[in-house]
This record gives structure tokens, sequence and C-alpha cells, in this order.
């Protein structure tokens, strides 16, 4: 039978089995086999065609990883947790968007305490202009969703104006520099979502508290870890949904 998810990777880039075999160091014919017969590579080359192919290992193989494995490489997927997001150091946000070199994504409601940082913001900007996809989403100051958010932070209808303000503040950017990118959701949000290539810091919503009083955790792609690969799902899922700024 016919590894389905791995060929689909192969025609979505239009690669062919001789593309990656030198990359591999394998035979072409080895490569081949990996497609058509769904026979397991070892799990180095795994993690090295799945690289080469923008997908984790545990989505091209899901059963290659035993529970316990799976459970383990996830576990260390978790550099440190943050009891609040206002313990989180300053200078851990910057390094983790500046240290970006292909994608920075943002999943917010309001987000205005980071609109309001001119440092942020120009590290956005300068990432950005480096090369690096910048891609923000909002809530729609205007849904349902964000005024009961406001209403479960006990600030009434303050969160509209929250986003209205931290947009103005983000629309230069966004208008200024090509791989900015803003769009507005209407999602209920579970965790606000920053992200640096693979490493990400997610910031929990708690029922009744602001997000700066809830957890953070600070994660980063592991190979088999499967915890950073569900929250870019997640991110990809509002985006795709998500209307641009401008509409």
């Amino acid at each position: 039978m016919p590894n389905e998810r791995l060929k689909a990777a192969f025609l979505r880039l239009g690669l062919t089995p001789d593309d990656v075999a030198p990359q591999l160091k394998v035979d072409p014919k080895t490569v081949e086999r990996w497609i058509t017969t769904d026979r397991r590579p070892y799990r180095r080359h795994r993690y090295e065609l799945g690289r080469i192919l923008g997908e984790d290992e545990t989505y091209l193989w899901p059963n290659a990883l035993s529970p316990n494995q799976a459970a383990g490489a996830s576990e260390s997927e978790i550099i440190t947790v943050y009891p609040h997001r206002w313990t989180v150091p300053r200078d851990m946000w910057a390094h983790l968007f500046d240290a970006a070199e292909e994608e920075i994504g943002i999943l917010v409601y309001s987000g205005l305490w980071l609109a309001e940082d001119a440092g942020m913001t120009s590290i956005l900007r300068a990432k950005a202009e480096a090369g690096v996809n910048v891609r923000l989403l909002f809530g729609n100051p205007d849904s349902p969703e964000v005024i009961s958010r406001g209403e479960s932070e006990q600030i009434g209808t303050s969160m509209p104006g929250k986003i209205r303000n931290a947009l103005v503040l983000l629309r230069p950017l966004h208008e200024e520099v090509e791989r900015i990118e803003v769009r507005t959701h209407r999602t209920v949000l579970y965790n606000s979502i920053y992200r640096s290539d693979d490493e990400l810091l997610v910031n929990a919503h708690v029922y009744g508290f602001g997000a700066s009083q809830a957890p953070v955790l600070h994660l980063r792609r592991v190979a088999g870890g499967s915890m950073v690969t569900t929250y870019l799902e997640s991110f990809e899922r509002v985006w795709s949904q998500a209307r641009p700024l401008d509409e």
C-alpha cells in the first residue's frame, strides 16, 4: 500500500525520488519504495526527509513511533513554563522574533501590549524587510467572540477598542512592508500563539482572567513531537478563515 501522505508531499513540491535521494545519501529506488510500498525509513532518514518536504515525521509516518516514544518527544518540546505572561522577560520576546529566519506568526485577540512596544514592532519590520514572512491575526472587533472575551476578562466592552488601537498602531507596518500581512478572525481562542519558525510562546486563556495573568508555554519543535505541530496547525486553520485587514 502506498504512503499517500508522502506521495502528496512530493507532488506538492514537484519533487521526485531522484531529487531527494542524494541529500539522504540513499538510492532513488529506496525513496521510491518508501512512497509506493509504505516501507518505513530509518528515523534519521524520516527526520531529514520531513525537513526537506516541510512536513512533520509523525504526519508522514503516523505509526513510526511507539506511544511512549511520541509522548517522550512531545514532552521534550517544552523548554519552560511561565506562570503568567507578565513574567516572561521582555528579552525573551525580542529574542524569539529576532531569531526567525522564515516565519513569524502572531495569533491574539488584541495584542495591544505588543503593538504599543516600539522595539518589538521595529523587530517585526526589520525581519520582514530581511525576507521573513510575518503574519498577524487579531480578533474582529465587531464579532461576538471578541465581546464575549471582554466580558469573561471583566473589562466589559473595552476589548474591541483595544483591538482597534492595536490595528491603528500596526497599519503602517502592513501598508509599508510587503511581507507583513494582517488579518482579523472571529474565532473562539483557547490560546494566543507567538511563533518564530519552530519555536513558540503559547499564552493560555483562562476564564475570568486577562491573558497577561495566564500561563505561557515556551516550546520548540523536536523530531517526533506533536505539541508544536498541533499549535501550528491551529494557527493555519484560523488564518485560512480570517479576513485581510483591508476588507
